[in-house]
């Protein structure tokens, strides 16, 4: 095992800080970087509108079983 001196252990805690350092500056994930990359593609507009359809076939079948 390598002499444990100080100085020693504080590069070897430098060199850790920084590697989790790269890590997290590598790793961030946010939301915003995404948001609209979909947006205009046929594929989308197709999903969009089977949502809408189900949504309103839901929408439907709801206010008939209350009676509307």
């Amino acid at each position: 095992m390598h002499n444990l001196t100080l100085e020693s252990v504080s590069r070897r805690l430098e060199e850790v800080e920084r590697r989790l350092n790269e890590k997290e500056a590598g790793s961030t994930k946010d939301w915003r970087l995404v948001a609209g990359m979909f947006t205009g593609r046929e594929f989308s507009k197709i999903v969009d509108d089977e949502g809408r359809k189900i949504r309103e076939a839901d929408r439907e079948q709801a206010r008939q079983e209350i009676g509307e």
